[in-house]
């Protein structure tokens, strides 16, 4: 048989029906009037300054030259979230906003700081946003039109953190985390780590929680500035830092003295929090000067985060006592 004919004619023309796509989409600001023009053109003029090259060039945000991300960046999402951490100065690369974002205050004031930061401002559509998000293990997120692109945290060394406190000009005092899994419980110890004058954390680098958005948004911020560390071998990195002259102290239920009596707490000290139930595992517990227990009743045992910050409290009401 005969190849049937396309009985289709040409089109000739859109007849009115596709007017809309045809028509141009609503005008945009000039780049002149957006949030982020002049912190970014500051920023731009002084790092051409620096080169000794020209302080003028392109001002429109560039566009990504991959859709993959370049490094092994944390992506932080939500407006809320943004803010903080760039109020917090978190070390950041890029800020993306989508393109059809409703005016809010806290979205001029992200893309405000990120141009004066030299964060790199993307434009870009909320499906783009959504596939970002899935690719970094953010299925189904609310990013709310914008994210923000981190760069990995910079852990310390264990013996960096070991001479920042002997070099502090105050009593050394690091808080230990043993088998604590829960990034929020570490953002919580942070906090109180921070609050209560300790010089910084010192983590395993294997089955434990490590610096995370979940444990940056508890922290509040602290852990933009808070020294962590970790250890590739915890009882290894607590015998160093007793040869350094710290004693160390561990949390337990089970402890042998009564945390009011902790007579180490006026010193150089080490405390080490365990896992809520599991306490501390049996060789950081051998390694401990001393294992101390927090008096309470009416429950069996307390959160992890809920410990280490009744335990900095006392160390801080007994050395304030004693100075």
């Amino acid at each position: 048989m005969p190849a049937k004919k396309n009985k289709k004619g040409p089109t000739k023309g859109s007849g009115g029906k596709g007017r809309r796509s045809l028509e141009g989409k609503s005008g945009t600001l000039p780049k002149e009037q957006r949030h982020w023009y002049e912190g970014k053109q500051r920023h731009k003029a002084g790092k051409r300054a620096q080169a000794g090259g020209p302080t003028t060039g392109s001002d429109t945000p560039r566009k990504e030259r991959s859709p993959d991300r370049p490094d092994n960046s944390d992506l932080l999402i939500g407006r809320n979230p943004v803010v903080e951490a760039l109020r917090a100065g978190m070390p950041a690369t890029r800020l993306f906003l989508a393109n059809s974002l409703d005016p809010d205050e806290r979205v001029n004031e992200a893309a405000k700081m990120a141009g004066a930061q030299g964060v790199d401002v993307v434009e870009v559509t909320r499906s783009e946003l959504d596939r970002r998000c899935e690719s970094n293990g953010l299925p189904g997120a609310t990013h709310q039109g914008i994210v923000l692109q981190v760069r990995p945290y910079q852990y310390w060394a264990a013996e960096g953190l070991l001479d920042k406190a002997l070099d502090s000009g105050t009593t050394p005092l690091i808080v230990a985390l043993d088998g604590v899994t829960d990034p929020h419980n570490l953002g919580a110890i942070a906090r109180s780590t921070a609050a209560f004058g300790a010089h910084g954390l010192l983590i395993p680098e294997r089955r434990a929680a490590g610096v995370t958005m979940a444990s940056w948004k508890t922290s509040a911020g602290t852990l933009a500035k808070l020294p962590v560390a970790q250890a590739t071998n915890l009882t290894r990195a607590l015998e160093t830092y007793k040869k350094a002259g710290l004693f160390v102290a561990g949390l337990d239920a089970g402890g042998d003295t009564r945390l009011p009596e902790l007579e180490l707490a006026t010193g150089p000290l080490v405390i080490v929090v365990g896992a809520e139930g599991k306490g501390l595992s049996r060789l950081v517990r051998e390694t401990c000067d001393v294992v101390a227990s927090i008096p309470i009743s009416g429950a069996e045992s307390l959160n992890a985060s809920v410990a280490a910050g009744v335990s900095l409290y006392e160390v801080a009401r007994r050395r304030g006592a004693e100075a």
